[in-house]
């Protein structure tokens, strides 16, 4: 260790980078250690930096192999040294799992909603709090469950600029159609920074063994995604769609970053066309059936049930193809993703979940919503190639709530997202 850093200084370091407080004791008991292994030169280096930083002695150790020589940094930051067998070379699968319980969630829930009444929605800030705990703190993989670190009293005070920005335009909207107008023209170019702000926040308070997510996305990007592709596809009469998709999450998953390693999605805009012609497709072929079939009087209400069958049939293969696509193409450094929602699947439980709610006048909801998460978990796995310690926190700067309560109050989303 470096003169003048005490045990605790070091530790307390060592788990803002991401390290398990009780790996980081075991490591200074340790004379060396092997951090990581099959690095790029830059990657050892950035590790070495922030290592010495956190008081450690670091030296770095060229690995040779038959493939291109990446540099290792040997002493520090793992207990243990890295395997090097086949196995942990080779890619294994880690399941997703989600452990919550619908009785359990309900306390949650129906406390939330008390409160809500209560305080005239002034909870709502630590209601959505609470339930992103439930629902990352329940959720893992390998072990180690999600967090989720939003302060409530950040966003409350988002919140109330968000809702007294609200108040003024619903005041002048009804005083002034002018007014109103000028407003919606000012809004126009802030709603691509209330989404890109949204998004830094939300990321930024999602953690996975206490790393935290991040996001990269400009103005520009948003900008294009709110607007300008949507837009061509509308003077285009809808042939663009696809390509706004394929657009709108490339904007969200390439800019995303767990620590400082950054999410790529693999997919072209042809895929996307692909996706939406096989759905257009199926559905065409349904409603076509269903009209000929209400040509003929006896049968006529079958051509009906056919035609909302192309309905739902769309609907299970909007919510189950795509998020399979999307995770199969989806990569994490050297990592990778498996989905498995099956379309039927997901349209009986979506619309056994409706029923279920609208007969119980919504006291269904906490075990709906528990169910569908149990469900999307069950068919979700991490393809892990490597190690998953290897990941680098990022020094990153407090995001500020102003703009995912905008983007609440005001209903701003990203198309395909």
């Amino acid at each position: 260790t470096v003169e003048g850093f005490s045990s605790d200084q070091i530790v307390a370091a060592l788990e803002k980078l991401g390290m398990p407080a009780d790996k980081a004791r075991q490591l200074l008991q340790s004379r060396s250690a092997v951090l990581r292994s099959g690095l790029s030169l830059a990657q050892a280096e950035q590790w070495a930096e922030r290592l010495r930083g956190a008081g450690l002695v670091v030296e770095l150790v060229e690995q040779t192999s038959q493939a291109e020589q990446p540099a290792e940094v040997a002493p520090v930051v793992s207990s243990t040294p890295p395997v090097k067998d086949a196995v942990d070379s080779a890619q294994r699968v880690s399941p997703v799992q989600f452990s919550g319980q619908g009785a359990e969630y309900f306390g949650i829930w129906i406390v939330n909603i008390i409160l809500m009444v209560l305080t005239l929605g002034f909870y709502a800030p630590w209601a959505k709090v609470r339930n992103n705990q439930y629902f990352y703190g329940h959720t893992s993989v390998e072990g180690s469950s999600f967090q989720y670190l939003a302060d409530p009293w950040v966003i409350f005070r988002g919140r109330l600029i968000a809702l007294v920005a609200l108040i003024v335009w619903v005041v002048v909207s009804n005083l002034s159609m002018v007014g109103a107008l000028v407003l919606m023209l000012l809004f126009i170019p802030l709603a691509p920074w209330v989404v890109v702000a949204a998004l830094r926040f939300n990321m930024h308070n999602s953690a996975w063994r206490n790393i935290r997510f991040g996001f990269d996305g400009s103005y520009w990007q948003a900008f294009m995604v709110l607007y300008v592709w949507p837009l061509l596809s509308i003077l285009t009469l809808g042939l663009l769609v696809p390509y706004s998709m394929y657009r709108s999450q490339k904007f969200v998953l390439d800019n995303t970053r767990f620590g400082t390693t950054p999410f790529s999605l693999q997919l072209t805009a042809g895929d996307y066309y692909l996706f939406v012609l096989k759905m257009l497709g199926m559905v065409l072929l349904l409603v076509i059936g269903g009209s000929l079939f209400m040509l003929v009087p006896v049968i006529g209400p079958l051509g009906g049930l056919l035609i909302f069958a192309a309905y739902l049939l769309a609907f299970g293969y909007f919510m189950a193809a795509l998020p399979n696509m999307v995770y199969r193409s989806l990569k994490l450094g050297t990592h990778g993703f498996e989905s498995r929602l099956g379309k039927r699947r997901m349209v009986w439980i979506f619309f056994s979940n409706t029923l279920f709610i609208v007969l119980t006048l919504g006291l269904f909801t906490p075990w709906a919503k528990v169910r569908m998460a149990r469900y999307r978990a069950s068919c979700t796995d991490v393809l892990v190639n490597g190690d998953l310690d290897q990941f680098l926190a990022a020094e990153q700067r407090q995001q500020r709530a102003l703009g995912m309560e905008l983007g609440e109050a005001f209903d701003v989303g990203v198309l395909g997202v």
